[in-house]
């Protein structure tokens, strides 16, 4: 039961998140309950084919997928687009919190996930997690023709790592439970903190200038 409120609880996250993405693209309806499903679905779908749960669960049982179509139907409509995008500093808080909870939610169900197809080693399990995590989300922004969310905004897959981390340290010690909310708080408040003391990882920027301007000279 609290896998499946967990799940649940990260599939409607997700899927706001990537309906969002849609409604600022300015996509029609089919686009943007299209990117709610990848972005809710697409990491989980990954971690299937990873541990060879084939077909993926998402096939075999659709309750996610539909659940993700209703909810981006929902955010398609005008009185929702309204409230969310004329304002936006209101539309990029909600979308961190929406990820962030999607992140960290989904970080620790790939990795129980795992746990329960029979499959372990830290390295697989924190590999599943960060996986399930983050692949709904590359999946999303690479439709919606943006780089991918993951290379280049504050600190997103290094949280899911470090939820990943304290998931499986705390899996043996405290139960899955309290193991998994430990996890996905982790994640949830390191890509909270990151984004409002603006953490960034180090990036190629100057020297991606001084090439260009040389190509360019």
């Amino acid at each position: 039961m609290v896998t499946f409120i967990f799940a649940m609880i990260g599939t409607v996250a997700f899927a706001v998140s990537g309906a969002m993405t849609g409604l600022k693209k300015q996509m029609d309806i089919f686009g943007v309950i299209t990117l709610g499903i990848v972005t809710a679905v697409g990491g989980g779908v990954i971690r299937d084919i990873i541990i060879g749960m084939v077909p993926p669960v998402i096939f075999r049982d659709p309750m996610y997928a539909a659940v993700s179509a209703v909810i981006a139907a929902i955010m398609f409509i005008p009185e929702m687009r309204r409230v969310f995008m004329k304002n936006q500093r209101l539309y990029e808080r909600f979308v961190l919190i929406m990820d962030s909870v999607g992140l960290g939610i989904f970080t620790v169900v790939g990795i129980q996930t795992c746990i329960e197809h029979g499959t372990y080693g830290v390295f697989l399990l924190i590999f599943v997690g960060v996986i399930t995590g983050v692949g709904g989300g590359v999946l999303r922004d690479v439709l919606a023709g943006d780089m991918p969310y993951i290379f280049k905004k504050h600190i997103y897959a290094c949280a899911s790592v470090i939820g990943a981390l304290v998931c499986v340290a705390t899996w043996n010690i405290f139960g899955r439970n309290i193991a998994m909310v430990s996890g996905a708080a982790v994640v949830v408040a390191v890509r909270i903190m990151s984004a409002h003391f603006k953490w960034n990882l180090p990036r190629a920027r100057v020297e991606a200038e001084r090439i260009q301007q040389e190509e360019t000279a």
